[in-house]
């Protein structure tokens, strides 16, 4: 068997764990988000919803961030109510509240083309508001049109995120019939060679970490571009638009962890998720603000099931397992 090669680079989020309140640099930077001026200096191309990149200044500081406007959003026959911008909130609401960072800093606010989801840039800036250089990058500076935030849709390369060069791969394809060490195999890929390839992930605890916050915000579309690895070793993970659905809808690259136990820290993890979501409580008051009664009652209801089987789900065999294209 050869050894595993690495996919293209895969975006991925740092992680604090066990902490509980949010680090106050979280709130810092929600706070600079929430109130600072945006600016929209263009967009990032080939998304199926509208995705701009600018920066938030407040105060003397600024920051680079990623806009998501309601407005250039695309109807999804099976999420009928609300906004994809108010679940990517919610699911940063969550990351909090299990104190390993897995999101970066979003909040939902009004911008230059409505209201709409703010987040903080993960890595290097893919361009300045120079034209030419944004273009360079993958984004195309904003015309001030009022069509620009649902102008995402044509054909172009977004910006490749760096993969952390300290780092070890997250995601690989192996032939073989076996992961070998320190992987997990997911599943079988067809890559166009006489037989499908194995496709891995790293049996890091960052992304079991990650496995288990999917689960509870039932991700529908962890696919591994979503993954940021930085090079200090932190991992962040993006697009949350899919989440919080009354019906399992878990598709994702990491199921290397199906029907095992959950690690101790996960556990506790739970625990304070479950007193942080009960009825009354803060939290639970401010995911109702942003998802409906029944999709709020429905994060309980699988941190429940995750505290009393003490394991990671298994796929339900209702839906697809994996998302497509699963990078």
């Amino acid at each position: 068997m050869s050894a595993p090669e690495r996919i293209p680079p895969q975006p991925v989020t740092a992680h604090r764990a066990g902490r509980m309140p949010p680090p106050p640099a979280s709130s810092a930077m929600c706070t600079l988000l929430a109130r600072g001026t945006l600016t929209v200096h263009g967009r990032i191309q080939q998304a199926s919803n509208a995705v701009l990149y600018g920066e938030v200044a407040h105060e003397g500081v600024r920051v680079p961030c990623v806009y998501k406007p309601v407005a250039g959003e695309r109807p999804l026959w099976d999420f009928p109510d609300g906004d994809l911008a108010s679940r990517e909130t919610a699911a940063y609401e969550i990351s909090r509240l299990t104190g390993w960072d897995l999101i970066p800093a979003t909040v939902l606010r009004d911008g230059p083309y409505g209201m709409g989801m703010c987040q903080a840039w993960i890595g290097p800036p893919p361009g300045g508001p120079d034209a030419e250089d944004a273009e360079a990058a993958g984004v195309v500076a904003d015309t001030g049109d009022d069509d620009a935030a649902g102008a995402a849709e044509e054909d172009a390369e977004a910006p490749e995120e760096d993969a952390a060069e300290d780092g070890p791969g997250l995601l690989a394809l192996v032939d073989g019939d076996e992961p070998g060490e320190g992987w997990k195999a997911v599943g079988y890929a067809d890559v166009g060679a006489d037989r499908p390839a194995l496709l891995v992930h790293a049996d890091d605890p960052r992304l079991r970490r990650l496995a288990v916050l999917d689960a509870v915000l039932n991700n529908g579309d962890r696919k591994g571009g979503h993954l940021l690895p930085q090079p200090g070793g932190e991992l962040y993970a993006i697009d949350h638009g899919v989440t919080f659905h009354v019906d399992d809808k878990l598709r994702t690259l990491l199921w290397g962890w199906a029907g095992e136990e959950l690690t101790a820290e996960a556990g506790a993890v739970l625990r304070v998720l479950a007193g942080a979501l009960a009825e009354g409580e803060a939290a639970a008051v401010r995911l109702g603000e942003l998802l409906t009664a029944a999709e709020v009652d429905a994060v309980r209801k699988r941190v429940g099931t995750l505290l009393s089987s003490g394991r990671h789900p298994l796929p339900s065999g209702e839906w697809p397992a994996i998302p497509w294209p699963p990078v």
